[in-house]
């Protein structure tokens, strides 16, 4: 057993991402194409897999935190674009409770898997917006989990809000770019679809 920290840890290019998005981003629109813009490049840098994600104050629509899939660099199976995301918020709000600053939104590139539904449901946002859906996702091999039927009812009815196909099939695109350019899909055991 090991002692000591962990973190995680960016890609060089998204803070020069971060630096040159949009000043104006209240639209949901474009708030959606600087998150597919990350999943992008984070492809074509070969820096993780397809996905990218943003807290962003749910008035302002001053981006907090993002985040990029980095299971394979971390060798952290949590290390979601999700997770990473709330994470960095967390830091930068300094609560692990989002919502105590006033009301977040977290942005993603595809709909959260079974762990990231999780997540959302703890970190206090109060709105979810999604492009790409999770059968785009297994379509492409990722295992995204059982997740429950009627989820976004559930979130509805604990306040926060679900937003999905914006700009799905940008979303859907990233998937694809990724599984036919030979990314790698990291389910457990190595396996393709979940049974």
């Amino acid at each position: 057993m090991s002692s000591g920290s962990f973190s995680f840890e960016l890609p060089d290019w998204v803070s020069e991402a971060v630096a040159a998005r949009p000043s104006d981003m209240s639209d949901v629109e474009e708030r959606m194409r600087f998150v597919l813009g990350l999943a992008s490049r984070h492809v074509a840098s070969g820096t993780g897999g397809p996905f990218a994600a943003a807290v962003f104050d749910a008035l302002s629509h001053e981006l907090i935190a993002v985040g990029v899939n980095l299971v394979v660099p971390s060798s952290s199976p949590v290390a979601h674009a999700e997770v990473v995301a709330f994470s960095f918020a967390g830091q930068q709000r300094g609560n692990f409770d989002l919502g105590a600053g006033g009301p977040t939104e977290l942005v993603t590139s595809t709909e959260p898997c079974a762990m990231c539904l999780g997540a959302v449901h703890w970190s206090g946002i109060s709105r979810l917006v999604i492009a790409a859906r999770d059968e785009d996702a297994r379509a492409s091999g990722f295992d995204e989990g059982n997740k429950p039927e009627g989820w976004e009812q559930a979130f509805a009815g604990n306040g926060i809000e679900v937003v999905r196909d914006v700009l799905r099939s940008h979303g859907a695109d990233v998937l694809r770019t990724y599984a036919e350019g030979g990314g790698e899909i990291y389910n457990a055991g190595g396996t393709g679809l979940d049974a």
